[in-house]
Formats: C-alpha cells, structure tokens, sequence
C-alpha cells in the first residue's frame, strides 16, 4: 500500500502528547477505568481524542464541505411521505427544505384544504439538543395521539398523549420502552417498562380516562424481550416475548383490553412462532419442524391446535405473513439467490370456515409470485410490502428499490394487476441511475461455501476494466438481511471513481435462517473468514485494486471489521469501525449492561468455559497485538446504551500505544447522541461527508473532484 501523508501531522518535537500518552496508567494497561462515566478524566480524555481528531482532519475541512455540499446538491431536501387514508381522515409526513425533522398532518377525508399538524418533530428539536421518535400510534377514534420519544439518544423514552386537534401534550410516563399499541375502546393503551438492564421486561394497561395504569404481563426471563402489536383485522392485541432462539405470543380482545391474557402455546426452546389473524382463523409462522419455518393454520377458538398448511421449502426461508380479509402476503427468501420474493394467496371470499375446512382437507392454496407482476431491471434488488392498514385492501404498496435504483413505491391492483406509481426518490446532478451498474460476485470462503458480494459502481468505469478503491461493508449478525438499499451520499464516492461493495456473511440473513444460523455462536468466525473472502473475491474478479480497499462495520459489523483486521491486518488500506461491538467477552461478562443477558443466545454466555474460550478466540480488544493495521476511524456515542463509548474508546488507545498502524487511528465521540449517531438529518448527512472524506484520503484521492460525466451523459 502507498502510505499517505497524514493531513494534521506535525513534527515530532513539535507534535503535542497524544491522549493515549496523556492518559496512561500503568496499573490499567486495558484501560477499563473509561467504563467509569462519572470520573471527571472520562469525558477529558474523550474531548482530548476528539480534539486530536479534528486537528487532524483540519486539512480536510475543504473535502468535507465539497462532499457534503455535493450530496446536498443531488438531494430532494423537501420530502412527503406517502399519504394514508384511515377511516375519517388522510395521514401523511412532511420535511421541509432546511429542517431536520418530519411534522405529522392529516385532514378530513375529501376536506383537503381542512389540515391539522398533530405531531412537530421539527419544532420539538428547537428545545432539545436530540430527538429521536421511538413510536406513534393514533387511536381507533383518531381523536387522541400517543407517541414516545428519546430526547437523550440512551433510548429512554418519554410518553405523551395528545388529544387531538388542538389539544395539549401531556407526558405520561419517562423512562419506558418506545413500543405502543391502543385497545379498540379508545381509552386503553399498552406500553413496555425496562428492568434495571434496559430490557423491555413489563406491560402496562393506561385508562386514558382513570389515568390509572396496570401491569398486564412480566417476563421474568433475563434472555427474552417483550414487544406489542395488533393485528390487521383489528381483533387481537398482540403481546410477544421472544429471545434470539425462542418465542411465546399472548393474546388480548382488542375490544375487552381488561381480559385475561390467552397464551396458545407456551415456549417450547428453540422454537419461535408468530401469529396472524382472520376472522376464524389464526396463520402461524413457526420453525418447530424446520430452521426455514413453514405456515400451519388454527382456528380461531383453538389457537393451539396448529395444522400444516404451507410445508418448508429447503430452497426458501419463509419469513414473514401478512394477513388481509381475502388472504395472506407471504414473504420468502431464496437461499441460493439471496433475493427475497412476495406471494399472495387469494383465499374463499367470504366463508372463513370453508376456506379453514379446505386447508385441512389438502387443497394446496392458489400462490401468485408478485414478481410475475413487478420486476426491476437489475438483480439483485427490494421488494417489500410496505404498511396497509385496511384490512379489506385490494391494492398494495409496495416499495421497489437496488443499488443503482432510487426507492419507488408502487400500488398494486390485485384484481386488474394494475401498478401506479406512487413516489420516486429524485436524484439530481450529473451522475443518473441508469449510469451505475451492479454485480453480483460470488466468493468462496474458506470453507468452500459460497458467500454472496454485491458491488456497485460507475458503468462506464466498469466497462473499460479498471481497478477501482473500493469500500467493501459488512454487518452479519442477528440474522439481519443487507437487501439492496440505494443511497444518494453514496454517489459522491461512486462519480470519484469508488465502488462500493457489501459482503452478505454468515451470519446475517441474506440466504434465509440457515444462513444465520452459521454464523452465530460456536460458528462466529466463519463471519470474519467469508468477509475476507469476499475482499479478496473483489480482486480476482479484477474489479478492486488490491492496494486500494477499505472497511466498514457498524455496531456488530464494526465486531466483524475488527475481527477480520487482526486475522489479516493488511487486507485493507483504511478502516472505519462505528460504533463499534469490540470488547466482546468484557460485555458478555457483565449481566448488568444493558442487552447482555438477552445476548447469550447470539454470542454465548461466558460463564461456560468452552464459550468463555470462544469469545476470547475472536473478541477483537482480546486479540490486538503489534500489528500493521490500516489507518482507522472509530466513532462512539456518549449516550449510546448498545455499544458503550468506551469500546471504541479502547480500541483507540491501545492502538495508539502500540503505534504500529500504517497511518492514524482517530477516535471521535459524539457527546449529544446514541447508538444511531446525530438525530437530525443534516448532522448525519455530514458526519457521512466526513467519513467519506477519510476514505478518500486513504485511497489517494482527497484532491479528486468528480469524474466527467459518462459519455452517455
């Protein structure tokens, strides 16, 4: 690799003393005296790092400012969602040009010009330093709104009630969880409470009227969360509890909130199920038989008693149902193309019974892939059913998106197969859509497994055969899916000649259940080989210079970046870790941080020896060593209650003390936000613009402009 000049770089008898140096302490070489928040050095050695951070990229202001202006340039800053018709008023989302947030309107149906704004973000974050929206819900009478909201970005919310159209906002509860979910009757609403490790632990009954409030259901299990939802035909209030292995749903009359809980099967381990509702019949989403689930069917008055209805496929992962008056959308995933499909099964009409009686008796249901009816011009790419809340719907929303194309939401007639656009995202500047192309690798790991790669990048560039620097990003936990997703910041790396490239893991859920499944646990490392694999996959397929290739990991992908980097720290020319899961064994060791417990099922619990060993194998602080790593940039949050500060904050210093990386290793903490980085959007736009202003000095081009505009242009 060519070694860069650092931008902030001073002599050496001039350089001040780094904090690393500042801050040592002999009797703390891991330096866990950070995880002590309250101790005044703490937040001192953090502004100490941000400090050297922002000296350093103080050469690189210029960059970051032509970088954020840029993306600024090709973005629609004035945004409206889509627009929602309930049953007495139309719903929609706006942004204006220079805001940070949405404000919520509505107006009576067919009274367009009657607007009432019932919820302002927008206004709210002129008093707070942070906002974030956990949830909103709207009551069936659409006469009282309820919404949460983190102020803090530690993911503590704050309930409030509003009675709508020019009523008050009155704060109900602080520090509860961000779920809500309203009975039928108008005056109940249910929402979670925290134990003391910041696990949704507890459900509570408000009377909107009495203002009294009732504990409705406790888990006691440290490994299981509690979540809240309703069906779509309106009937049942959905309490689930689940760990990352196994689940249980309650059930609870929407109209009869005080009615005792139904449970129709207690937790079974390893077995996790999830309910949709017809009148007179229950679908049941289930992995009892097989890791790719497959949909059974119960009466309604026999919720337990499940039969098979849609057996697994050991092609396809099923994922999810959604349930309408005339049917079911199913939601699958294709194990060999990682690309995810949508169904819809058409059902009897009118007689639930019948349809439940055929079921049982064998007929196979009539399924209609929306593929036949959709197609984007590239693959891979999104689909998705997007939220319809009439349950009588005969028309879907649907979001289309790629690599290369902007999100498009689409309604679909299911009775002419008729698609009208509803919204396209707009792109301006030079650089089109149709100008970008994506392929599809396929790497082989160590193993011999196959691992999907997806890469972007100019068209024009691609055709002529150079080696491009490319950012190669990778998650890979959690069963979490990177389906492709389009993004505008994006396109001022890809018109400087960068391509972009996500390595699909083990680990994540890109080809179904199975796919996760090895990828956690005892089979955590095969994540960090396949992510190598895929990095080297770009340079045999001649896409990347192998000189020029970067990583990216956030949160469990900043673990994977972290891990993939002491395997082989010459892999990449630059690292960007985000707020990074690094000190793997040291959290899973302390049941009293937030997440731990509920974590065993996806890491493993250390207090098994074996597992102990594990984790310490591959935890990334546990493995550091005098190593050439690649320059690095690693970002933290103050308030982050997922990945505390000071894992990013150690990482930093013990790097710097080995001082053996090929260029910087910068640490900057942002003092005001959480896990997901700045609430509002220009904040994050321009924490992007500074990312990529890293990366571009890493690959040589922090003086590159633009490219020409493709001949085609």
């Amino acid at each position: 690799m060519k070694t860069q000049s650092s931008p902030g770089s001073l002599p050496a008898d001039h350089a001040p003393l780094s904090p690393s140096r500042r801050f040592h302490r002999d009797d703390d070489p891991l330096w866990h005296w950070l995880e002590d928040r309250d101790r005044p050095e703490v937040k001192a050695f953090l502004e100490a790092a941000n400090a050297e951070s922002e000296a350093w990229m103080a050469p690189l202001q210029p960059l970051v400012e032509r970088l954020y202006q840029g993306h600024l340039a090709r973005r629609e800053l004035a945004v409206e969602g889509l627009r929602t018709a309930l049953d007495r008023y139309v719903y929609w989302s706006d942004t204006a040009v220079d805001a940070d947030h949405p404000v919520w309107r509505r107006h009576p149906i067919g009274a367009e010009d009657q607007v009432e704004v019932i919820l302002d973000l927008q206004s709210l974050s002129q008093r707070q330093s942070y906002v974030e929206l956990g949830d909103i819900a709207l009551s069936p009478d659409e006469q009282w709104l309820a919404w949460t909201i983190d102020t803090q970005g530690d993911e503590y919310f704050e309930l409030y009630l509003r009675h709508l159209p020019a009523g008050e906002p009155v704060c109900i509860a602080q520090g509860i969880g961000a779920e809500l979910v309203w009975a039928e009757d108008d005056r109940t609403l249910l929402f979670t409470r925290f134990d003391a490790t910041q696990r949704p632990a507890t459900v509570w009954r408000l009377d909107r009227e009495a203002g009294e409030e009732q504990l409705v259901f406790e888990e006691p299990d440290v490994e299981f969360w509690v979540g809240l939802g309703k069906t779509r035909s309106r009937r049942w209030l959905i309490i689930e509890t689940a760990s990352k292995d196994t689940s249980e749903t309650h059930l609870l009359p929407a109209d009869r909130a005080g009615a005792s809980l139904l449970c129709p099967r207690e937790r079974e381990p390893g077995v996790e199920y999830s309910l949709e509702h017809r009148p007179g019949t229950f679908y049941v989403l289930h992995n009892r038989v097989s890791s790719h689930f497959q949909l059974d069917i119960a009466a309604e008055l026999t919720p337990g008693d499940w039969q098979p209805w849609i057996a697994p496929r050991e092609e396809t992962t099923l994922e999810g149902v959604d349930a309408f008056s005339w049917g079911v959308v199913l939601t699958e995933r294709d194990h060999q193309e990682a690309q995810m499909h949508l169904r819809v099964i058409d059902l009897a009409p009118s007689d639930p019974a019948t349809s439940l009686r055929s079921a049982l008796e064998g007929h196979a249901p009539e399924q209609i892939r929306l593929d036949d009816w959709v197609t984007l011009a590239e693959t891979p790419s999104s689909l998705s059913l997007e939220d319809v809340p009439d349950f009588d719907a005969r028309v879907l929303r649907l979001r289309e998106e790629s690599f290369v194309t902007p999100p498009r939401w689409v309604a679909l007639n299911l009775d002419s197969t008729e698609r009208t656009l509803l919204k396209q995202q707009r792109v301006h500047g030079d650089l089109r859509p149709e100008q970008l192309l994506c392929r599809r690798l396929w790497a082989t790991s160590f193993d011999g497994e196959r691992v999907p790669v997806s890469v972007v990048m100019r068209r024009d560039l691609a055709e002529r055969g150079e080696r491009l620097p490319t950012l190669l990003y990778g998650y890979g936990a959690y069963g979490t899916v990177l389906d492709p997703w389009f993004s505008i910041s994006r396109l001022e790396l890809l018109d400087r000649g960068i391509a972009f490239a996500v390595a699909h893991v083990r680990g994540g859920g890109d080809r179904g259940e199975p796919w996760y499944l090895a990828g956690k646990l005892e089979h955590k490392q095969n994540s960090f080989r396949d992510f190598l694999a895929a990095r080297n996959a770009l340079v045999e397929a001649g896409i990347s210079d192998p000189e020029r290739i970067a990583a990216y990991g956030a949160s469990a992908g900043g673990l994977l970046v972290g891990a993939s980097l002491n395997l082989d720290p010459q892999a990449f020319c630059a690292a960007i870790l985000d707020v990074p899961f690094v000190d793997v064994l040291r959290t899973m060791e302390n049941p009293d941080l937030p997440l731990t417990t509920a974590e065993y099922l996806e890491w493993g619990n250390p207090f098994d020896p074996d597992v102990r060993r594990r984790l310490q194998a591959y935890s990334p602080l546990d493995n550091l060593d005098a190593l050439p790593y690649p320059p690095m940039l690693l970002q933290g949050s103050w308030h982050d209650s997922r990945v505390p500060y000071w894992e990013p904050a150690k990482l930093y210093a013990r790097l710097s003390e080995f001082g053996t990386a090929r260029g910087p290793v910068l640490l900057r903490t942002d003092m005001a936000a959480g896990h997901g980085g700045a609430s509002g959007r220009f904040d994050a736009w321009r924490d992007s613009a500074r990312q990529d202003a890293f990366l571009l000095w890493a690959f040589g081009l922090a003086d590159a402009e633009p490219l020409p505009p493709p001949a085609d242009a």
